[in-house]
């Protein structure tokens, strides 16, 4: 608490205050931070007003009241230093009416300040000025309009595909051009490491914790240490810490791939500044604007690894994940299997049905309990066995894969340019009946009343067209890259004849899901059927070849206990 003599050393204060917002336009020159000190200054000692002291907010908008300075010269007057504030005009200060109603007509006079401002002639001793409400709300719709503008030449920027964001991590500006991006080495390099670590398994606090352990330095401390200049960025007390919230806005990041995504955010008002997440719907997409450092297949396989991981791993096992989690179903409830440890033998790993009755109290009957490490043999047995075809008769499992899938999509592409067509269609009748509707308008033909309502209505169902369109074309999209996958299908499982083991990128081309059943018989005739369904193209029934002759898979899994994998239509381990 300051002391009676310190208070009385500096009472008696000028706040001369300046500010200066990024969308001044025209008048950025004559508003400028230097011009209004120097004018301040000038006026404060025709007033006789000496002890003066200057309180900036360069960079801030008259809405918003929320501002250091401004804020800063508050905590002083609500101190008792401030007998007197100074600004070059009323929008100096805020451009809200009611806001500015409150300081002036309320909270200035209770704290017994003086309010001068300028150029507006206002000056609280000599008491109220009757023209001051109305400058306030003429700077308020000033405010507005300048909001107006620059929202719409910011929209006109960002439908064209200009970037309106900074670069994420791993890009920065073009200097011959800082409207495009270019890759940065050492941060791309960071990025495709991180995608690599979640493509082999490992999750988001494993990969934060591993970024740290190397010293790699963060987002925020990488852009310091380099001279990146980013907005609102604080200074990092661990230049080394990663969080996982930043490892997964990375693996999100679809910019990655060369695409500018913009509209991501938006704000309520001109007055509230705060970015709000923006429907995916209201986003403008623009692919392959620039140099991807992620390649687009991996993206997307990450996204799908993602969207099936909705718990954090168990930590069993040193809390590694394991190959097959998350691919792992219950081919009864569809629940996820859940890895777990042998709670007495710890060599002893497992998987079970997370929506078992008894154990967790869920729905299913059955535990559908398998062995970790013999249905990582079966799937890589199976996958071997697929291989084999492919290699022995490439033509016949081309054909399989195309009579399989060609016929669905196909279908399924009719159908979307039909939907397409047909929306197409009533979006040009409804752009048509808007046109008539604004003539009739304009020739009085009908009434206010009648063109308010019939507008509003024509203007919702041409935006529920539009993104209707949009989502149809989407998935229209997605169809097409189907037949692609087909070809990315062959080239996985043609590399698997080189491979001796399953790797969690191998799986992640390959497989969709694997379906567990409970065992069924008794003894030794127990069978457990196992479905795989592969990524693109489903269950594939191989067919067997006279020349080419397989035996029963046998797996060891422990001493005196072994699987027997049936390669048939329902693929099947006998125990």
């Amino acid at each position: 608490m300051q002391s009676k003599t310190k208070l009385n050393k500096i009472a008696g204060i000028t706040a001369l205050y300046c500010r200066l917002s990024r969308d001044e336009g025209a008048d950025v020159e004559s508003n400028s931070i230097v011009n209004q000190k120097r004018m301040l200054e000038k006026k404060a000692k025709e007033y006789g007003l000496t002890n003066t002291r200057c309180y900036v907010d360069d960079g801030y908008t008259g809405t918003n009241f929320n501002r250091p300075g401004f804020q800063q010269m508050l905590d002083d007057i609500e101190a008792g230093y401030i007998t007197a504030v100074m600004v070059k005009d009323l929008s100096r200060l805020g451009r809200y009416a009611p806001e500015m109603g409150i300081y002036m007509d309320s909270y200035f006079p209770e704290h017994d300040v003086r309010f001068i401002a300028v150029n507006d002639m206002v000056d609280s001793a000599e008491g109220d000025n009757e023209i001051a409400p109305f400058k306030n709300v003429m700077n308020e719709m000033y405010a507005r309009d300048i909001s107006k503008k620059v929202r719409s030449a910011h929209r006109i920027r960002g439908n064209c595909g200009e970037p309106l964001g900074q670069p994420p991590y791993g890009y920065i500006k073009n200097p011959l051009n800082k409207k495009k991006w270019i890759i940065e080495p050492g941060a791309a390099e960071v990025v495709r490491e991180i995608f690599k670590m979640c493509m082999e398994g490992k999750g988001n606090e494993t990969i934060a914790r591993i970024l740290s352990e190397r010293k790699i330095l963060a987002p925020t401390a990488y852009w310091l240490d380099r001279g990146i200049k980013r907005g609102g960025k604080k200074i990092p007390k661990e230049s080394w810490k990663w969080k996982c919230e930043t490892v997964a806005k990375i693996l999100s990041n679809q910019e990655y791939c060369g695409d500018v995504i913009n509209f991501k955010t938006c704000s309520k008002n001109f007055r509230n500044k705060k970015r709000l997440e923006n429907p995916e719907e209201n986003w403008a997409i623009f692919k392959d604007v620039h140099e991807p450092i992620i390649d687009r297949s991996t993206f997307e396989q990450v996204q799908e690894m993602k969207a099936k991981t909705k718990r954090r791993a168990p930590k069993n096992n040193g809390g590694e994940k394991h190959l097959l989690s998350d691919y792992l179903y219950c081919g009864d409830c569809h629940s996820k299997l859940w890895y777990h440890t042998n709670t007495v033998n710890k060599e002893i790993h497992y998987f079970s049905c997370s929506n078992y009755a008894k154990d967790y109290r869920g729905t299913c009957p059955t535990r559908h309990y398998i062995r970790a490490d013999a249905i990582e043999q079966v799937v890589m047995l199976e996958i071997r066995r697929l291989a084999e075809f492919l290699r022995d008769d490439e033509d016949s499992f081309v054909q399989i894969l195309s009579d399989k899938t060609n016929g669905d999509i196909q279908k399924q592409q009719k159908y979307l340019k039909d939907e397409i067509d047909k929306a197409a269609s009533r979006n040009e009748k409804v752009s048509g009946l808007y046109e008539k509707l604004f003539e009739d308008h304009a020739e009085n033909k009908v009434s206010e009343e009648w063109f308010m309502h019939m507008s509003q209505k024509y203007e919702t169902e041409r935006l529920e067209l539009k993104n209707k369109i949009g989502r149809l074309r989407k998935e229209l999209a997605e169809a097409d890259e189907l037949k692609h996958g087909q070809e990315a299908f062959v080239k996985a499982v043609r590399r698997f004849l080189s491979v001796q083991t399953l790797t969690r990128p191998l799986l992640q081309e390959l497989i969709d899901r694997i379906d567990v059943f409970e065992t069924e018989g008794v003894g030794k005739s127990r069978t457990q059927r196992i479905s795989i369904y592969y990524r693109f193209v489903g269950y594939i029934e191989i067919p067997e070849v006279p020349k080419r002759r397989h035996e029963n898979y046998v797996v060891d899994t422990r001493q005196g206990v072994s699987v027997e994998y049936v390669p048939q239509i329902a693929a099947q381990a006998t125990a």
